[in-house]
């Protein structure tokens, strides 16, 4: 192997060691950075006007409030660590009756909102979806393998539904509704409606059929691993087939 082949090697080699962990490391740093721009340093200028004004003039002033809790490193921190309470304090909220009760007169009051109706339901379902494990059991409810777009072309897909009541009486077979997955965005795709038994159940789970869609089938399940096939035997048949015969 030359220098220039070798170099390359160990170049890609650590490249897919050491970026997963720097896109990691970024997507939370970033979110870090939006919570502290967007929230925290709101929050931040609360606390400094809350204990301003609790503790009067007999203590530290508001400027000095200000550089310690908005400008300081510290300050931050306590306003990022408000923030993930908050966020926990309402998730908490919401799995009681009372929550979901008032989060439901929350969402009725948007939908009644002409431009605010237009845009929340569809990033909710985005959210929902990518947050909410039961949100993916309750739409997709197994993994299956269809030959689309064409026989002989193997596609996996997500079982919606059991077809259309017209269609299942007038051909008197049972059939699937399944959303075929584009990669990489597996949330969205092609409808299609299938007889079942043109259809191979897999022992796959929702999560490992998205992750296997949105790496375009190199993160497969470990149980659905094969093995590589053996090419030295074909590819000594080739050579055997490709020497002249001896008259």
């Amino acid at each position: 192997m030359s220098v220039t082949r070798r170099l390359k090697s160990y170049f890609l080699r650590g490249l897919a060691v050491l970026l997963p962990t720097v896109l990691t490391i970024w997507i939370f740093s970033t979110g870090y950075k939006f919570i502290q721009d967007k929230i925290s340093i709101h929050i931040n200028r609360g606390l400094v006007h809350l204990i301003t004004l609790i503790q009067g003039e007999r203590g530290i002033s508001e400027s000095g409030l200000t550089a310690i809790f908005v400008e300081g490193t510290a300050g931050s921190i306590v306003g990022f660590l408000i923030t993930v309470a908050a966020v926990c304090i309402v998730g908490a909220l919401l799995a009681s009756v009372v929550g979901r009760a008032l989060w439901r007169f929350v969402e009725k009051f948007i939908m009644n909102t002409p431009l605010l109706r237009r845009v929340y339901p569809y990033v909710k379902q985005v959210t929902d979806f990518v947050l909410t494990p039961e949100e993916q059991e309750k739409l997709f409810s197994r993994v299956v393998a269809i030959e689309y777009p064409r026989k002989g072309i193997w596609s996996i897909g997500f079982v919606t539904g059991s077809g259309l009541k017209k269609l299942v009486k007038n051909v008197e077979k049972e059939f699937l509704t399944i959303l075929i997955p584009n990669s990489p965005m597996p949330v969205t795709g092609y409808v299609i409606m299938v007889p079942k038994e043109q259809t191979i159940a897999l022992d796959m789970t929702i999560e490992e059929a998205f992750r296997f869609t949105i790496s375009a089938g190199v993160i497969a399940p470990y149980s659905q691993r094969v093995p590589a096939l053996p090419q030295t035997r074909e590819r000594n048949q080739d050579k055997q087939h490709s020497l002249p015969e001896n008259s």
